[in-house]
């Protein structure tokens, strides 16, 4: 039986004023567990709910369905510590990259979904509708406010750095949200170039070796090589297909 100083403290956690004032009246009522139990579940549930409609992961494909074979190089095993999410006690960021279609974003999705339901905070965004957001932002207010919300989760997640090049301000703007995370909180990062390659990304750019420096500095990276997930299912289905027409043209 649960005693009635835990639940005490419990009820002050929720902030439940009235019972706290009067605890000495129902310290010993059976309906007093009962009650914090109900409200604890309930804010758990409400509260998991609104980490995950703000964190705007998106539908994904489980790693529990995750064709490990196909990549010719991924580190499973490197994958597997990150869904510990022992690299955000430490600040550290995570990045993967690769050629598209090997399964970055839904590694992201993952690690980002599983960040969720272990109660911190994460937003999931692409490199192209953050920066344009912030590049579109005509006052020094709106900016300073939209750069606290990227700036403010556990876990940030910028998917497909990479598929654009941007302008001297999106790489500046890049630059001031990775420095107001680096070693306060971890930012997760997907992309499809190099490092020696985001000069292409960012031409130009005075701030790329300095951003890059914050990124790696405290870094997970985790490269993966192979074809285009989506090229082994073009392949299979023109398999499947030539299958089928050398069936209907043999004699019954």
């Amino acid at each position: 039986m649960t005693t009635p100083e835990p639940l005490l403290a419990r009820a002050r956690a929720l902030q439940l004023h009235g019972v706290v004032s009067h605890w000495a009246e129902c310290a010993q009522a059976p309906w007093i567990a009962p009650l914090i139990e109900w409200e604890e579940t309930e804010r758990a549930r409400r509260s998991l709910e609104r980490r995950l409609r703000c964190a705007h992961i998106g539908r994904f494909k489980p790693l529990a369905d995750f064709d490990w074979r196909w990549p010719e190089q991924c580190d499973q095993a490197a994958i597997a510590e990150l869904m510990t999410l022992g690299f955000l006690e430490t600040a550290t960021n995570a990045l993967l990259v690769g050629p598209s279609g090997l399964g970055k974003t839904t590694i992201a999705q993952n690690i980002a979904h599983q960040a969720v339901l272990r109660g911190h905070t994460v937003l999931f965004t692409t490199a192209g509708q953050l920066l344009g957001e912030l590049a579109a932002l005509d006052s020094d207010s709106a900016l300073r406010r939209r750069l606290r919300h990227y700036a403010s989760p556990t876990l940030l997640v910028i998917d497909e750095v990479g598929y654009l090049s941007y302008s001297n301000r999106h790489a500046d703007l890049l630059f001031e949200l990775i420095s107001r995370r680096h070693e306060k909180k971890s930012t997760l990062i997907t992309t499809n170039k190099s490092f020696a390659e985001w000069s292409e990304v960012l031409p130009n750019a005075a701030c790329v070796v300095a951003l890059i420096d914050r990124l790696v500095h405290h870094a997970e990276i985790i490269a993966l090589k192979g074809l285009s997930w989506r090229h082994k299912e073009a392949q299979e289905r023109a398999a499947t297909n030539a299958r089928k027409r050398k069936s209907a043209r043999s004699p019954a």
